[in-house]
């Protein structure tokens, strides 16, 4: 294989859970990265790796600044835009917050890339197809959404806007453009605080409180871990195949959320029970959820030859291990 040029990327949301691995692998095959952040989800400390790199650069910003968005596209050779209001505890929470971050920020990157001719990968997401349980969902699966007046569709729709531009620009104007969709990603680092099942579960476990399942917990899902999924966008990003299309992301290994739960009490050897919630004391009144989300992953693999390395069992023994670390107590913080 001939070696590779080294490439300068922006990554947005460079501080956030996936962003951050992707930063440190681009990091570790020896491109040089900046990282674009707010830090209102994302975390300086998820950075601590790359911080030591030469090739890093961490920018404190935001995505709906254009003014720092066109500087830093201009000095970088590729944009990956990860940058996202996500988890369905803050999108039903800030609707309004979510759909300005999601619409507006992509148009500025994306405008930005348009600008100076660069390649962009756009992270959206599997709550594009919406309340759509027919499976595996491939790429050109219907979006199926509930009334605009349920906040939870306002995420699907604002991510539905930034695919759509992402196509438009490419198609009309001719922008390289990488679309992906990612299921659930799971790993650790990643913060329970915005609705993320598999981290709330296990703190409730180690703590030994209720694990708190929403609706009837046989809805199921798929749980992709981060490294895997980090895998499959540098591969997308390495082959100009993938320019102009959309692929999803995501693990095909399929669990009920009661059944993760009871995993989960089991591997944590937890005194904790399961306690059921409805959507209505979860999420407040009106709150729709979709019974089954399944990736057909086809197409990534037809084109990439990636396959997911990691199974649940991996994916619940990392984010058991990073939880035990976080919650145990450091020594420089013990008082004299």
């Amino acid at each position: 294989m001939a070696d590779r040029t080294e490439t300068k990327y922006l990554v947005t949301g460079g501080a956030g859970f996936i962003g951050s691995y992707l930063v440190n692998a681009l990091l570790a095959r020896g491109d040089s990265v900046v990282a674009l952040d707010n830090l209102q989800t994302g975390r300086l400390t998820n950075l601590d790796e790359a911080s030591e790199a030469p090739g890093f650069h961490f920018v404190h910003g935001s995505v709906l600044d254009e003014l720092v968005v066109d500087e830093l596209v201009h000095q970088c050779d590729v944009v990956i835009h990860m940058a996202a209001a996500v988890g369905v505890r803050l999108v039903v929470e800030q609707p309004l917050k979510s759909l300005t971050t999601n619409i507006r920020g992509s148009q500025v990157v994306i405008e930005a890339a348009h600008r100076y001719r660069r390649k962009i990968l756009m992270a959206s997401t599997s709550e594009i197809y919406g309340k759509n349980s027919l499976g595996p969902l491939h790429e050109t699966a219907d979006r199926i959404l509930g009334s605009p007046s349920i906040v939870r569709w306002a995420y699907s729709t604002a991510k539905a806007v930034d695919e759509i531009l992402a196509n438009c620009y490419h198609r009309e104007r001719g922008l390289p453009t990488i679309v992906v969709r990612l299921f659930n990603t799971v790993g650790a680092r990643q913060s329970a605080a915005y609705g993320m099942v598999i981290p709330r579960l296990v703190q409730q476990a180690l703590r030994d409180e209720p694990l708190t399942v929403f609706g009837d917990g046989r809805q199921t899902r798929c749980f992709a871990h981060v490294l895997d999924v980090v895998e499959a966008l540098l591969r997308l990003l390495d082959d100009d195949a993938a320019i102009g299309h959309t692929f999803n992301i995501g693990s095909s290994e399929e669990i009920s959320i009661g059944r993760l739960a009871e995993a989960i009490i089991e591997r944590c050897e937890s005194g904790s029970r399961i306690r059921m919630v409805p959507y209505d004391e979860a999420y407040g009144a009106g709150f729709e959820d979709m019974q089954r989300r399944v990736p057909e992953t086809t197409k990534l693999r037809t084109l990439t030859g990636w396959a997911p390395r990691y199974t649940l069992s991996d994916v619940l023994n990392d984010v058991i291990t990073d939880a035990r670390r976080e919650a145990a107590p450091r020594p420089d913080l013990v008082l004299p």
